[in-house]
């Protein structure tokens, strides 16, 4: 008989995060079947109730005693008509509802980390990030696997749970070099924050780089003054390669001075597409003008069924494979530090 140290695997969704959640598990018994394992990954059973204040709560419908939990949401899922608060809410209800149900080891898969933006005081302002970390821990869970977190410095807020924090870049990069080819192309990082992750790239590629220098305005919202380059983009294939794609303005403004230096194709990569707000309006006029060739995401935040195929300037990589592998790791007690690379 199989001896378990973290306790039986357990799947637990919220409504939001099902989508990921499933594609996931799908993996997860693959995996599970090639090895031979006497488990599963069946999903446990959960009820998510919104009151008509809208309060909300997660109820689970089976004992989870003992079990190593995983309980996935996708913050950045509008589908359900729910806010990244509503979500990050429900997400702390079904982690206390776990650990009050004597769950062993209660792990958090939220590859949209909440409030990651918010992670230094800029004016007068909170550490929100911290506040968020702080509030996974107090409902009970003892991990968190994100993906792409905004400031590697967040897993530090933590007091008592492990951040793991997983890298989209080599699903990326097999898409890039299959779909775009390295040829005359060139690896650009969007701002300073994003240059080590552009080097990355671009060292496994073996590419030159370039970097994109944002001058913000801190006084507004999302605001950039104004873009400088720094390396030759003349008649190249340009990727740039960041970890969040918003309203798109940033966005359009980098493509744009790109354009201006003589970029021949110009695609986006970024593991957290979150199409907020006029992004989709923008990308749609960018697109038919040619400033923008394609956005590349991942599948780790949900758009609804069909987007990819109704927006042709958008290609999706699923990661749900990479996430099962280090989830079954992690059940069975083996090394997770070559996949967090």
């Amino acid at each position: 008989m199989e001896s378990y140290t973290r306790g039986k695997l357990g799947i637990m969704s919220c409504d939001s995060g099902r989508p990921f959640a499933e594609k996931v598990i799908a993996e997860l018994k693959l995996m599970l079947a090639d090895e031979g394992a006497s488990d599963s990954a069946e999903i446990i059973k959960t009820k998510e109730t919104k009151f008509a204040n809208t309060e909300l709560k997660t109820e689970i419908g089976e004992s989870i005693r003992n079990r190593d939990v995983y309980i996935f949401q996708d913050l950045e899922n509008k589908e359900g008509g729910l806010s990244v608060n509503d979500n990050f809410m429900v997400l702390k209800t079904a982690i206390q509802s776990a650990n009050l149900a004597d769950a062993h080891y209660i792990t958090a898969v939220i590859p949209a980390f909440p409030y990651a933006r918010q992670d230094k005081p800029k004016t007068r302002e909170g550490i929100t990030a911290a506040l968020a970390a702080w509030e996974l821990e107090s409902a009970g869970a003892t991990r968190v696997l994100t993906l792409d977190v905004h400031n590697d410095a967040i897993a530090g807020f933590f007091r008592k749970a492990k951040l793991e924090n997983l890298h989209a870049s080599k699903n990326i990069m097999d898409y890039l070099k299959e779909k775009i080819g390295i040829k005359d192309l060139i690896i650009v990082a969007p701002d300073a924050g994003a240059a080590e992750r552009a080097v990355h790239y671009a060292k496994k590629l073996g590419t030159p780089v370039a970097l994109l220098h944002k001058e913000r305005d801190y006084s507004k919202v999302s605001t950039v003054e104004n873009v400088r380059l720094v390396g030759d983009v003349n008649g190249k294939k340009v990727f740039v390669v960041d970890d969040i794609i918003d309203t798109a303005g940033t966005m359009l403004r980098s493509a744009q001075k790109l354009k201006e230096a003589g970029a021949k194709e110009i695609y986006f990569a970024a593991s957290l597409c979150l199409f907020n707000g006029p992004a989709i309006d923008r990308i749609n006029s960018a697109h038919k003008e040619k400033l923008i060739t394609k956005i590349i995401g991942t599948d780790a935040v949900y758009h609804g069924e069909g987007f990819a195929k109704n927006n042709p300037w958008y290609d999706e990589v699923s990661v749900a494979k990479y996430f099962a592998r280090v989830i079954y790791n992690i059940n069975k007690g083996i090394s997770i530090s070559r996949l967090l690379d």
